[in-house]
């Protein structure tokens, strides 16, 4: 018995959307992790002291790699979905099935 056998067709639909978003998030985070660090000492004064979340330079994963750890993550939620959303399966009987006598 899975998990999500108990769970109706909306609540498993709700489950599928918040893996997606969740996997959005990790797939934007990820990217950044390969970014240096926007702190520290850096032996001169800073020019300002706020750092712009809006700057024409991005850093990070670009190409190849983020393209792959997004398709990787799109791969794993599309299987997720599938297995979430396949209907479970129907409870076997115990008692044994008839017999025709001729």
């Amino acid at each position: 018995m899975r998990l999500t056998d108990r769970l109706s067709l909306p609540q498993r639909i709700v489950v599928v959307a918040a893996l997606g978003l969740a996997f959005a998030a990790i797939g934007a985070s990820l990217p950044d992790l390969a970014t240096p660090a926007h702190f520290g000492w850096y032996a001169y004064a800073p020019l300002q002291t706020t750092f712009q979340s809006g700057s024409p330079v991005r850093l990070g994963l670009s190409g190849w790699p983020g393209l792959l750890i997004w398709l990787f993550l799109i791969i794993v939620w599309a299987l997720l979905s599938v297995r979430i959303l396949r209907p479970a399966p129907k409870a076997r009987s115990i008692a044994p099935e008839p017999t025709e006598n001729s």
